[in-house]
């Protein structure tokens, strides 16, 4: 089986590829003049030069393929020009799928995203059934994984075999870039941590995530979407489980939405529209974070047989790795 995956130099990605090639399947990887290999070493697969905002030149690259794992988007939570972000999360995902229909590759896994779910301030557990629309989603991020979803929603009805998966915040090794949420890890470990806000975050094994990727190929329904989830916690519970394993205090100091509001307001004006920079803290996340994005799982289980698996190994590894890559430094207490 040959199996083109497109942002396989992503955290995520690099962990469906090698699935992918553990499971012994030909790899084709999409990667851009700007990507970071080093998540590929030692990887047995083919790499193809090309961008998500410029489809048809991916034609070849799609030809000869038996199934597409679509993993690449563009995900930041704060971004000068959001056009780049709908181009290619939106735009990029409809061409691409009309260009795995014309040259006949039969299967299809698109990656969505948990942030395409209804979720409520309440803590509500929310599931694939949950009602929403376009109008809930906050910030140009989840807007556009929203819509592209409905793409690969609209080509699964027209007929086109597509999985959709909606795995939560995954966490484990090799978060390099790193993601939203590996950079909570990284300020936690760095002490750069010192108050909370009352948000709730489900977090999910990164391998587990990959494991679904290769079995959704053949056991998921086409049209379907599946939350891949582990455990609901909140911010607060996530950093006292950092605490335990390393030994570093946690927050005690617990921020109002408000101050968090005004801090964000100041940082994406300062930072980013004077400086250029992408700042710490932005107006959308903060206003993301009054909604607790807890989910259920139970769907991907039933149907998938996926595994919630208990987050501490994963949170665990992921300190592990941030350690050793240099990201922080070794924590003064216990071992990570």
């Amino acid at each position: 089986m040959r199996v083109f995956i497109t942002g396989a130099t992503g955290f995520v990605g690099s962990h469906v590829a090698r699935k992918y090639a553990d499971e012994g399947a030909k790899l084709r990887l999409l990667t851009r003049t700007t990507s970071n290999l080093q998540s590929l070493e030692g990887l047995d697969a083919e790499t193809v030069i090309g961008d998500l905002r410029q489809p048809e030149a991916l034609r070849s690259a799609l030809t000869g393929c038996d199934a597409l794992v679509h993993v690449a988007a563009d995900y930041r939570l704060w971004v000068r020009d959001p056009a780049e972000m709908y181009a290619a999360n939106v735009d990029g995902t409809r061409e691409l799928l009309r260009l795995a229909r014309e040259v006949g590759v039969s299967r299809v896994v698109y990656t969505s995203s948990v942030a395409t779910m209804g979720f409520r301030s309440d803590g509500t557990v929310v599931d694939e059934d949950t009602p929403v629309s376009l109008a809930d989603m906050i910030g140009h991020y989840k807007r556009s994984k929203f819509l592209g979803e409905q793409e690969a929603i609209k080509a699964a009805a027209a007929g086109q075999h597509v999985m959709i998966l909606n795995p939560t915040t995954p966490i484990g090794p090799g978060d390099a870039k790193p993601t939203p949420t590996g950079r909570i890890i990284v300020d936690f470990l760095n002490r750069k941590f010192p108050a909370y806000v009352d948000t709730g975050l489900n977090l999910v094994d990164v391998k587990e995530v990959a494991r679904m990727h290769f079995v959704a190929l053949d056991t998921g329904r086409p049209g379907e979407r599946y939350i891949l989830g582990g455990e609901n916690l909140t911010l607060k519970q996530i950093l006292d489980r950092m605490s335990a394993i390393t030994g570093l205090p946690s927050p005690t100091m617990k921020v109002p939405h408000g101050v968090a509001m005004a801090f964000a307001f100041f940082d994406e004006t300062f930072t980013g529209k004077l400086l250029k920079k992408e700042p710490r803290a932005t107006v959308e996340a903060v206003r993301m974070g009054k909604k607790m994005m807890f989910a259920s799982s139970a769907k991907a289980e039933k149907e998938l047989g996926f595994k919630n698996i208990p987050i501490y190994h994963a949170l665990r590894s992921a300190i592990h790795w941030f350690v050793t890559h240099g990201y922080a430094p070794a924590p003064g207490g216990r071992s990570s």
